[in-house]
């Protein structure tokens, strides 16, 4: 293959794997990812391919979906044929991979590891014998957690593969506690590793783990979770292994598809507003408060939540500070589903300050826009956080972000006990944390300038995908080196 050197010098092929990606399929934060990062990738002169499951059917949407190829893929148990199609997106091609491992269901995750396991395990072998197929070779294989890093285990033993013996493979870890447990039988049924040097029992046949114990490279999505996944608190029992790679794991924050997000041009706003319309903000809080029935209270302070309402975002814990916010005239606008206990709290709540706290339990993407340019704080109470994207959205609407101080909240927040202050950070989790940072903010949102100061430095952070994808370019370079040093021992 010859010398792998940056895209700066020639045009590097990666094949990029995820088990969503937006606007194609969305979850969560991943399919904002794989949906916006190979966008910026391309537009540093990356050759860049994204595959996702085929396993919700787009046909009813704007997406049409062009096949253009089937084969088989062996497995153990007998060939499964592979039905792959392309979706143009804006011009940005994605391949669905097809099968019938890959129910089209319009779950894009499973009822359990049964399902899961045989679906992507054979989604990664599909994908790598797509590009077999065609003749497109990846010099890298960014495989997005535990749905794709089975691909980075068969690579670590395809030297002996003419076609794939110089492809170096990369597994971004966005969220380590799921790992996808117990698809031993899958894995091996497809012929991909489930074992590795340094990998616990109890984490053979795992689909993440198998990709972290064989992969070139090993990145996480903020650098101080990639310190965090070193420790036994937050490393979920691969601490060791992790630790004894340390030397191949980077932390890179996520950004944002600045099109997207983008108060100036946000149709579900009252009014929109930039930097230099700041004070549009004060009609999109009094809108916000008459959509959801709140007290028209100028000197209330409003604290927005969107989130997942489960054990990681630690709504729990915040729900005694959240009581003492209401008592002490406070606000709070609230949207999210989850865990029946965490929805039960913040209803209550509600019940409790009808005219001061509005929950509301469902997806709901207009009012999120809407609590984000109406919202003075943003709480984001979480156990940990890998990256988080709703801190830089709120930012960049505006609203001030009160944080734990953990993972990519620490990375992307300065505390505004200093001069270049973006939001409120608390260090431990528990409510008298939690109370002291909001009453920070209510002591700052007291002091006009000094809050419209901190309002605009906020909106001023570049959370755009360029500068990671700048790093990304250096990783690939890296992981490619490592492949190098590999098929030459």
């Amino acid at each position: 293959m010859g010398r792998f050197v940056s895209l700066y010098d020639w045009r590097v092929r990666v094949l990029f794997l995820a088990a969503e990606a937006a606007p194609l399929v969305k979850v969560g934060g991943l399919g904002d990812v794989a949906g916006s990062l190979p966008r910026a990738l391309a537009a540093l002169g990356i050759d860049v391919r994204v595959a996702i499951p085929d396993a919700r059917p787009l046909e009813e949407r704007r997406f049409v979906p062009r096949p253009v190829a089937t084969f088989s893929v062996s497995a153990a148990h007998g060939d499964e044929v592979a039905a792959v199609s392309e979706v143009d997106v804006d011009g940005f091609p994605f391949l669905l991979v097809g099968g019938a491992p890959i129910p089209r269901s319009g779950r894009v995750y499973g009822n359990g590891i049964g399902e899961d396991g045989p679906k992507f395990a054979f989604f990664c072998r599909a994908a790598l014998e797509l590009c077999r197929r065609s003749g497109w070779k990846p010099d890298l294989v960014h495989a997005h957690d535990s749905h794709a890093a089975p691909a980075a285990a068969w690579l670590s033993e395809a030297s002996g593969d003419p076609f794939f013996r110089d492809t170096a493979s990369l597994v971004t870890i966005h969220n380590l506690p799921y790992m996808g447990t117990g698809a031993g039988a899958a894995l091996a049924d497809y012929g991909i590793p489930v074992d590795g040097d340094g990998l616990p029992e109890w984490a053979r046949g795992a689909l993440l783990p198998v990709g972290i114990a064989r992969a070139d490279e090993i990145s996480t999505v903020s650098p101080t979770y990639a310190r965090e996944i070193l420790t036994p608190e937050y490393g979920c029992g691969l601490d060791a292994l992790l630790r004894s790679r340390a030397d191949r794991l980077t932390g890179i924050v996520n950004g944002l598809d600045l099109t997207v997000w983008d108060p100036s041009a946000d149709s579900a706003l009252a009014r929109r507003f930039d930097a230099a319309r700041i004070d549009a903000r004060d009609e999109n809080r009094d809108a916000l408060r008459r959509d959801l029935g709140l007290e028209s209270d100028p000197a209330a302070p409003l604290v927005g939540i969107v989130s997942r309402l489960d054990d990681q975002k630690g709504f729990d814990v915040a729900a005694p500070a959240l009581a003492r916010w209401l008592a002490s005239g406070g606000q709070l606008a609230a949207l999210g589903t989850g865990d029946p206990a965490v929805e039960r709290g913040l209803g209550e709540l509600a019940a409790a300050h009808p005219s001061r706290a509005a929950v509301r339990f469902r997806f709901d993407a207009d009012l999120a826009r809407r609590i984000y340019a109406g919202a003075d704080m943003f709480l984001i109470p979480s156990r940990y956080e890998p990256c988080g994207l709703t801190q830089m959205i709120a930012m960049r609407y505006g609203c001030v972000p009160v944080a734990r101080e953990t993972g990519g909240l620490a990375d992307t927040i300065r505390d505004a006990a200093g001069s270049a202050g973006t939001g409120f950070l608390f260090p431990t989790l528990d409510p008298d944390a939690i109370s002291g940072a909001l009453e920070r903010a209510r002591a700052l949102r007291g002091n006009r300038p000094a809050w419209r100061s901190l309002v605009l430095r906020g909106m001023a952070e570049d959370f755009s995908w360029t500068r990671s994808a700048r790093a990304y370019d250096a990783l690939y370079v890296r992981a490619a080196a490592r492949r190098r040093e590999t098929v030459a021992r």
